[in-house]
């Protein structure tokens, strides 16, 4: 066996390179972390995994300065559509304020396509090394650091890094390795998933069939890609074998003809309901699938690990720089947790329900969807997918999300004037990837009293004006152009609104508060002396 190699060293190591890994990285990347990517695969993946990314996640690219790369791979979706036992369209969900947070609500993708954009984009960075064929095999907590073994076909190596993140699916290396536990359940109900070819279907949306007999799912994609999903029976196949092509053609053949070379791939599953125990031990984390598994049903598998990635990225990005305290870490499982756990039970209860079996309860479900539908409240609590768990960080890096309503939430990204560019344009590319500091209707001699918040966080600063008025500020000013800044910005009256780099309201205040607040968000950034 050749000789271990003396520790290769970096800021950040990423075990995985699936859509989760490679999003960490281009997140770190933009803040100028050093990374190195490394996946026991000699190449991306051609399986087509996932197959929906959500306005959010189109959002987490434009953070890292990647979306218009990733937008050319995407159908622009407008929701789901589901149908009753009979076949008949029930409603179709399309999500609450359109274009909110700036991108299409639910887009049709292809994992390879996906994987593919992320690494060419990954590769141009000089803070960015990928390495593929390279095996984890195992961990080393140190005082300050986390020393990563490997092994290649050049023998075993070691690579040091201030921070691991476990981006490596369901059998993570990082979470079993390191004897972590995930508490939930498997199912038993064996589902084939067909990717095809030369598909007939051009909806933009997806579509749930509700249909006791046979439950499946649709998803068209980009340029004649289709995803077929259908609950199968005994006797009918078992999880991981690949399932016949006469099955296959049988179970399509309702909507299509199909030819053997028209399946890119297909494979019986089983879907996990499960959380790990621990997302952070020592100087490792877990994201995506190595943390969380849920039910395919509710299209959150990704996206919550994008989520994870948005999350984490830029604190460990802001401990590296010295900008905020290590223990500000230990944030990320309690505001990412809670809501994980939430959709993996509405992903749960969209199985049991909307793709049941049982002949009396899809008459049941049918028959609650309609009465519901006769109202306004329920068409809107349908339609508007307001079933979903809501995402309020109530503890972490937050400040009085008990007593304020507005902190703790994403703010959505609305059109601004911008009066320093002199240019119309989204709000985060007007406030760039760090902090920022908005004083909506603020006095202007407020301004010195959270100088100290600026200066530890440096933070972005602007001012936001409500009304018709153009404040005389020598500062960045922000003005409404269509009335969705307005409707963002409302509540936050009179107040200073502290955002952080992922845009969820860190904390807003009055300025007869600046004292209290300027203290305690100063706690976020004392580096305790161990660390030192």
């Amino acid at each position: 066996m050749a000789p271990v190699k003396s520790p290769d060293e970096t800021e950040v190591v990423i075990c995985g390179a699936g859509p989760v890994g490679l999003t960490a990285a281009a997140l770190l990347a933009e803040r100028g972390v050093e990374v190195v990517v490394v996946e026991q695969n000699p190449s991306t993946s051609d399986e087509p995994k996932a197959i929906s990314i959500d306005d959010e996640s189109l959002r987490v690219y434009q953070r890292a300065g990647i979306v218009e790369q990733v937008l050319p791979i995407v159908v622009p979706g407008t929701g789901t559509r589901y149908y009753d036992r009979h076949g008949t369209p029930l409603f179709q969900a399309r999500g609450p304020q359109p274009f909110r947070v700036g991108y299409p609500f639910k887009n049709p993708f292809a994992q390879p396509d996906l994987e593919r954009v992320l690494v060419k984009a990954l590769a141009q960075l000089p803070n960015v090394s990928l390495r593929f064929g390279v095996e984890v095999t195992g961990f080393d907590q140190l005082t300050d650091s986390v020393r990563v073994h490997t092994r290649t076909d050049s023998g075993p190596a070691t690579l040091d890094a201030a921070y691991v993140l476990g981006c490596d699916g369901g059998r993570s290396v990082t979470r079993l390795g390191q004897g972590i536990q995930m508490t939930g359940r498997s199912y038993p109900d064996v589902w084939l998933v067909a990717d095809t070819l030369d598909d007939p279907h051009t909806e933009r949306f997806a579509m749930h069939h509700g249909d006791p007999a046979r439950p499946h799912v649709i998803v068209p994609g980009l340029n004649g890609r289709c995803r077929y999903e259908f609950r199968l029976f005994d006797g009918e196949g078992t999880p991981g074998e690949a399932p016949s092509f006469d099955l296959i053609r049988a179970l399509v053949a309702r909507y299509r003809d199909l030819a053997p070379t028209q399946v890119e791939r297909a494979v019986n599953y089983r879907f996990n309901a499960v959380v790990a125990d621990e997302w952070m031990l020592g100087r490792s984390f877990l994201l995506g699938d190595a943390a969380h598994m849920m039910p395919p049903f509710a299209g959150q598998g990704l996206n919550s690990g994008i989520r994870d990635a948005a999350n984490l990225t830029w604190k460990i990005a802001d401990v590296l720089t010295g900008r905020l305290a290590p223990s500000v870490l230990a944030s990320y499982q309690r505001e990412r947790e809670g809501h994980v756990r939430a959709t993996v039970r509405m992903s749960e209860r969209m199985g049991r329900v909307v793709m049941t079996t049982s002949t009396s309860l899809a008459r049941r479900r049918d028959t609650v969807v309609e009465q519901a539908l006769g109202s306004e409240q329920g068409r809107a609590y349908l339609e508007e997918m307001r079933y979903r768990p809501p995402q309020r960080i109530r503890e972490g890096l937050v400040l009085d999300a008990d007593r304020h309503s507005g902190v703790g939430v994403t703010l959505g990204q609305p059109l601004v004037f911008d009066t320093v560019e002199h240019r119309v344009a989204r709000l985060d590319d007007v406030l760039g990837p760090g902090w920022a500091l908005i004083g909506v209707d603020v006095d202007e001699r407020d301004w010195a009293a959270v100088e100290p918040v600026v200066a530890q966080l440096a933070t972005t600063t602007a001012v936001f004006a409500l009304g018709e008025y153009l404040p005389r500020t020598p500062r960045r000013i922000l003005i409404d152009v269509d009335g969705a800044a307005a409707r963002e910005f409302g509540s936050y009256a009179q107040q200073f609104v502290l955002i952080r780099p992922d845009r969820v309201v860190a904390a807003a205040w009055h300025p007869d508060r600046t004292t209290d607040t300027v203290a305690t968000i100063s706690t976020w950034t004392e580096r305790a002396s161990s660390h030192e």
